[in-house]
């Protein structure tokens, strides 16, 4: 417990992660095709319009095993004081960050575009206080 409390803002950001790609993993999955339309819509005009099903299945993968990271890093801190399995899960949603970030550039959505950075951020942050 006394890692915890000694590295609560790193829990919270850990916790952070966990929530948000655990979700937006369970998302896809339970909404496979309602993404898969909605996204080949939405890359329609850019380069990557036949390449959709496969950057969904990637882009799932990512966040979906940076949110189990993340969610382990917690526990691993609570029980070991190292930071091993979160920074990874911080490793990952900053991958799929950036490639979500790009996704939105390449098919001109701005305001998604900042959304991304809204999140890149304080993952970046948490890089920064986890770093070796």
């Amino acid at each position: 417990m006394q890692a915890i409390t000694e590295h609560l803002t790193e829990s919270f950001l850990l916790l952070f992660l966990a929530i948000t790609f655990l979700q937006s993993g369970i998302d896809k999955i339970l909404d496979w095709k309602g993404n898969l339309g909605w996204l080949k819509g939405h890359f329609s005009k850019t380069p990557f319009k036949n390449l959709v099903p496969q950057m969904l299945f990637t882009i799932l993968l990512v966040e979906s095993l940076s949110g189990v990271l993340s969610l382990a890093g917690i526990v691993e801190l609570f029980v070991t004081g190292n930071y091993g399995l979160g920074y990874l899960g911080a490793i990952l949603a900053c991958i799929a960050l950036l490639m979500l970030l790009l996704g939105q550039r390449i098919a001109k959505d701005y305001d998604g575009a900042r959304t991304i950075v809204i999140y890149l951020i304080p993952t970046v942050f948490l890089l920064y206080l986890m770093q070796p």
